[in-house]
């Protein structure tokens, strides 16, 4: 458990500091140009989400600590995977780096709610002790200091920034394996039963994440290109920050409470890629997109 919590970390840290390299201030600022598409993306992350969430949880009825690893994975903003994602399927990327950057704020203040909240419907008998405000402040540090260092460079030394970004995403990748390694090596014995207890309720909250995503945005009118990349953003959950506070000795140190996120990590992939060949062939096959509401 020391190298999971040593290493889980680091890999977080480096991940969000990448995710900084890429970004600006105008990525901020690009809200006024996609405002409605930016709405719709984040109530279906902020509000909806949580919520069918714990719909399915009622629904599937998981042992309590699964139950708020699921909370904990539902609340977690975006990552930048899902901009790769968007990128290979033809999504709008700007969106998407936009989205990650203003879900990666409030994720600060909605992420201990929904976590709280988790603990306190499913595990108030157990005495758990949920995410108080010196705990929520290390959750602000763990997603904004190192992204608000990356933006810095990124503004200081822009040649710098692009010469990092692809170092960098390597370095996150293998200390993520390495971390990732050592929880599955640490649970090695109960893999198995926590994938049979929890792999069919995160396939379903998968699917259904990149259904909201691509589906909320066509109700109202928005081009297939900005629902693919909303699609990807909703779909495509920051597993790697829910492990994180999960497995942390000083946060919910509750390896059970990781599995949701190491699971649905498993599937994400297979199902954003082929999500994002239905969306893809959509575009090539179907009739024009609808006019850009912004």
């Amino acid at each position: 458990m020391q190298v999971i919590s040593t290493l889980l970390p680091v890999a977080l840290g480096i991940v969000m500091l990448g995710l900084g390299l890429s970004l600006t201030v105008t990525d901020f600022k690009r809200v006024a140009v996609y405002p409605r598409a930016t709405l719709v993306a984040l109530v279906c992350q902020v509000l909806l989400l949580p919520a069918a969430c714990f719909g399915l949880i009622l629904l599937f009825d998981p042992p309590p600590a699964l139950a708020v690893g699921m909370m904990l994975l539902a609340a977690s903003p975006g990552g930048s995977t899902a901009n790769l994602f968007s990128h290979l399927y033809g999504g709008d990327v700007a969106l998407n780096v936009t989205l990650t950057a203003v879900n990666s704020i409030l994720a600060v203040v909605t992420l201990p709610l929904v976590v709280n909240f988790a603990l306190d419907y499913f595990m108030a008998a157990e005495g758990a002790v949920g995410l108080q405000f010196g705990k929520s402040l290390q959750v602000f540090a763990i997603i904004l200091v190192p992204v608000a260092i990356g933006m810095l460079v990124r503004w200081k030394r822009p040649g710098f920034a692009d010469r990092m970004t692809r170092p960098v995403r390597i370095t996150s990748i293998a200390v993520l394996l390495l971390a990732l390694a050592a929880a599955v090596l640490q649970e090695v014995e109960h893999v198995a039963e926590y994938v049979a207890e929890i792999g069919a309720l995160t396939l379903v909250f998968n699917v259904l994440s990149l259904a909201v995503g691509y589906f909320a945005p066509r109700l109202v009118r928005i081009e297939r290109k900005q629902a693919i990349a909303t699609a990807m953003e909703v779909g495509i959950h920051n597993a790697t920050l829910a492990i994180a506070i999960a497995l942390s000795p000083t946060l919910l140190d509750n390896s059970r409470m990781a599995v949701p996120s190491l699971t649905y990590g498993l599937w994400m992939f297979l199902t954003a890629a082929g999500a994002g060949y239905l969306m893809r062939r959509a575009i090539r096959s179907g009739p024009p997109s609808a006019p850009t509401v912004s």
